[in-house]
């Protein structure tokens, strides 16, 4: 198939596209390669990617509608993965702007560029932010989604929401996945484990919010991909069982899903700094703090419709999925010959 994926450059985009290419799909690959992370790391997935014959890549904003009409027009992608958007909880506090134009303004350009070009079926990130105020654990694709805490959380339930109005009107088969905490090589330098590999090889302190307490379904990249390729082999139609009168967030009477994608599992933030350390061989010094603003303490994916719909199984314990990092980290920095130069 040819497959257009936005965020290409991007940690989940750059592992997906590599996952299409070897199984020998065409990737047209959008990405902006915006400097809100260090943009090295983003040109060097890139450069793996680039290397393969089967793949094309597009310079490009999806806020900037006519750049995506015209990549839309030009290469005529059969499915669609919408994983640009402007992402992390906490800079949404600082520059809210940025979720409205990449994450709204984006996302209608991108339904409006699937809509008029004959696109199969439309796969987007949403994310397990939506989740918010809710305490209910697991999280399920059946409950309320009504009380987001951050713009962040905000604006990917209204992806879904948008992504609902599309499947309805125009019948456009749009799948939502709501990921849950993604790590592993390759991942973004502003998450957790990336954050708190460097400061404690570094001998720096690492910022410990919630002091440690909080949980999260830490989710191994390779185990993402996997969903998201199941995913776009589905193509949703319409819910034969949906009741309007009891209606469920998670499917509809319109070609429309959203579903969790996650390990299952939950690891307290604690727990996670130990494997670190021990991966390492080296202790972490800690700064306990408070629950950030727009955090969550604890979030645990129920995938039973995604394993239900696509056979979808998690598989890398948490343990096995560090490890893999780790092995990453020391070989993409050199961090064994910085370390000796230093002594």
């Amino acid at each position: 198939m040819r497959i257009l994926i936005t965020g290409a450059a991007g940690f989940i985009g750059s592992a997906l596209s590599e996952r299409l290419l070897e199984r020998g799909d065409e990737v047209i690959g959008i990405d902006n390669l915006n400097a809100y992370y260090d943009v090295r790391l983003k040109h060097a997935r890139l450069a793996r990617l680039k290397s393969r014959a089967n793949f094309v890549f597009l310079r490009a904003s999806i806020e900037n509608r006519e750049a995506i009409t015209k990549a839309f027009r030009q290469h005529r992608p059969a499915r669609v993965v919408n994983l640009a958007a402007q992402a992390g909880v906490r800079y949404s506090l600082e520059n809210p702007y940025a979720y409205v134009e990449s994450n709204l303004v984006g996302f209608i350009n991108i339904l409006e560029a699937c809509r008029h070009h004959g696109v199969q079926s439309l796969v987007y990130a949403s994310s397990s932010s939506v989740y918010g105020s809710n305490r209910k654990l697991p999280f399920s694709v059946r409950d309320s989604v009504d009380h987001p805490v951050s713009l962040y959380a905000a604006t990917k339930k209204a992806n879904e929401l948008m992504a609902h109005t599309y499947s309805h009107l125009f019948r456009l088969p749009t799948t939502g996945l709501r990921f849950f905490t993604v790590y592993g090589p390759w991942g973004r330098p502003d998450m957790a484990l990336f954050l708190f590999t460097r400061k404690i090889l570094a001998g720096e302190p690492i910022d410990v919010f919630n002091h440690g307490r909080h949980t999260r379904d830490f989710t191994y990249i390779d185990d993402i991909v996997e969903g998201i390729v199941r995913t776009i082999d589905r193509v949703p139609g319409a819910d034969s069982s949906f009741d309007p009168h009891a209606p469920e967030p998670g499917t509809s009477s319109a070609p429309y899903r959203v579903y969790n994608i996650g390990n299952q599992r939950q690891v307290k933030l604690e727990r996670y700094i130990e494997i670190i350390e021990q991966c390492l061989g080296k202790k972490a010094l800690k700064n306990l703090l408070p629950m950030q603003p727009g955090d969550v303490p604890d979030t645990w994916a129920d995938v039973s419709e995604l394993t239900r719909d696509t056979g979808y199984a998690p598989s890398t314990p948490v343990e096995v999925g560090i490890e893999r990092f780790i092995e990453w980290y020391r070989m993409y920095y050199d961090v064994d010959a910085v370390a000796a130069q230093a002594s």
